[in-house]
């Protein structure tokens, strides 16, 4: 339940600061609810991505309920537990990445059609009209996302109960891209292609430039021809023919330069960073206990097929839950099978 309030409160949270946020005002109006839609779902999709490695840190959950700490029966359960909640999360992730691309689908249309040289800095687009194709294969954000939905792709239907059993190895392959597929997140947010406007106390949104009205050698009313201060709220004048949204209350907001855009400074590697080092380093430990010798003290055959093979290794204490995997070189020399250890 907390997990499940978690992913909703974020992605309220973020589509509220895109549909509502000032700094977001021009950037909605050209991509309008793709843009909220696809920065909702990225907040589910890094707290997921965060998650979705802590469940596969097996020497850290073992230790976890094996101490004192962890004393009560309903926590160690929920510890056992650990695969069901990496699978859902696992889930959750592809879900919210179908989400996810087809809003910036949208987005790459939007910023082909509504093309605006007032703020050039803000598109992403080079001119009305442009393929969209160019910006999702022509770019960095475009070409990582491609190639992101490809690995998760192979990763998700490898993943699947039909292939595990009948090719663990394909499963465990391909559930090793998730490297690739991290390696390509972090350039994938890198791109800096929707960006924030900077100056909103200048350039307050959708405010009137007179500066920019005598430029352009518009008829500007007599209400108009002192100095401008920086910033102010005056009196809309009744013979100056202005839209709306420009117009609030009988008020004109006057803003004194043009709206200045930058782009966000990745926040991705902020929830994955963490969870993958302690990864890494949970693999290297295990690499490096696997090299240690196993001694097999018996080989014993049953009926039915059921075949019992002793060992025992140095500094080594089995835990519920635990297993081992089999690597006979002489079968094959890519293929290894799991097998859960009993005591």
């Amino acid at each position: 339940f907390f997990w499940l309030s978690l992913n909703v409160w974020l992605f309220w949270k973020t589509f509220l600061l895109y549909y509502q946020g000032l700094q977001y005002y021009y950037l909605h109006q050209m991509l309008g609810l793709g843009l909220c839609v696809s920065r909702a779902s990225a907040s589910v999709l890094n707290l997921n991505c965060c998650l979705v490695l802590l469940p596969m840190c097996r020497v850290l959950l073992a230790f976890l309920r094996g101490s004192q700490k962890v004393a009560s029966r309903k926590t160690r359960r929920l510890l056992d537990k650990s695969k069901t909640f990496h699978v859902t999360c696992g889930v959750t992730i592809c879900i919210f990445s179908v989400l996810h691309v087809a809003a910036h689908l949208v987005n790459a249309l939007n910023f082909s059609e509504n093309y605006s040289e007032d703020f050039l800095a803000l598109n992403a687009a080079n001119y009305r009209g442009e393929d969209p194709r160019k910006l999702l294969f022509a770019t960095v954000p475009g070409l990582t996302g491609v190639i992101m939905v490809l690995v998760l792709f192979l990763m998700c239907t490898a993943s699947t109960y039909a292939i595990r059993v009948s090719n663990y190895d394909i499963f465990w392959y391909t559930h090793n891209l998730f490297f690739v597929f991290y390696m390509l997140l972090m350039l994938h947010v890198s791109g800096g292609v929707l960006k924030y406007q900077t100056n909103l106390e200048e350039h307050p949104p959708g405010c009137f430039n007179p500066n920019k009205t005598l430029l352009e050698n518009m008829t500007v009313p007599k209400a108009f021809e002192e100095t401008f201060p920086d910033y102010t709220t005056e009196p809309f004048p009744e013979d100056l023919s202005v839209p709306e949204p420009f117009v609030q209350n009988n008020f004109m907001r006057i803003c004194s330069e043009e709206p200045k855009f930058q782009s966000h400074f990745p926040e991705t590697w902020f929830w994955i960073s963490g969870p993958l080092c302690l990864y890494c380093v949970e693999r290297l430990y295990r690499y490096i206990r696997s090299n240690k010798p196993v001694t097999i003290i018996s080989v014993i055959s049953h009926p039915s097929n059921v075949l019992e093979v002793r060992m025992m290794k140095d500094d080594f204490k089995a835990r519920p839950g635990q297993y081992v995997i089999l690597h006979c070189p002489r079968v094959s020399t890519l293929e290894s099978h799991p097998f859960t250890l009993t005591m």
